[in-house]
């Protein structure tokens, strides 16, 4: 049965998301303020994690800096805060999904199904490298190396670089990425996958001078083989 830990200090909240999703068959922990969530985090492994922002203790922003390169385990960021600026920063700290409040439970136990099914997808994956020009992809032990030194990626830059690499020279505009790597329609969220893009380049093209992921104006992103 896979784990799921809430980090929110509002009980009522946690109680429903926990009530949800243990109805679809997950086991639930709730952690009621930061150093309790963060604690968890790193003596039991969960296998994803759902994180208020604004916390008792040590907030959200904190937690995903601590865990940050370090734990390989999907974040679902849930706040009420709408500003674009919040996002982007949860985002660029590693969160692999934001979710504004209020959401329908039906909502948040979609998108928790979607991350453990495509996080369960590419750690089962046989070992398989794949290399284009400097840069090559572990795919079974999810590391990524440019001029053999390695880079480290949040799962969803991973994913998304894999997705890619794997369809080269071909133009996929920021909904179909969304859907293809997030697995599930959002017509709001382009500035998710417009972070994750930025996020890859700013991490490779340190060991390379170049940018792998092509942007065509008006039409989206391409790796180009």
């Amino acid at each position: 049965m896979k784990k799921i830990l809430i980090i929110e200090d509002d009980k009522s909240i946690a109680e429903l998301q926990k009530d949800y999703l243990e109805m679809s068959g997950y086991e639930v922990v709730c952690a009621f303020d930061g150093n309790a969530g963060l604690q968890y985090i790193k003596s039991q492994n969960p296998d994803l994690v759902i994180l208020d922002l604004m916390l008792p203790e040590k907030d959200g922003f904190d937690i995903l800096k601590e865990i940050s390169g370090t734990k390989q385990i999907p974040v679902l960021i849930t706040s009420a805060k709408t500003e674009e600026t919040y996002k982007v920063k949860g985002l660029n700290l590693g969160a692999d999904d934001y979710i504004t409040k209020p959401f329908g439970m039906g909502e948040l136990v979609a998108r928790v199904n979607s991350h453990i099914k495509i996080y369960e997808k590419f750690n089962n994956t046989k070992k398989k490298l794949i290399s284009a020009g400097e840069l090559t992809v572990d795919v079974q032990d999810r590391r990524i190396f440019v001029n053999d030194n390695e880079v480290f990626l949040t799962q969803k830059e991973f994913e998304l670089l894999l997705f890619l690499i794997e369809n080269p020279n071909i133009v996929f505009n920021k909904e179909t990425l969304f859907e293809r790597v997030w697995g599930y329609d959002a017509l709001s969220d382009a500035t998710t996958v417009t972070v994750h893009v930025a996020r890859i380049r700013e991490k490779t093209v340190e060991y390379s001078g170049k940018q792998y992921i092509e942007t065509v104006w008006g039409a989206g992103y391409r790796f180009r083989s």
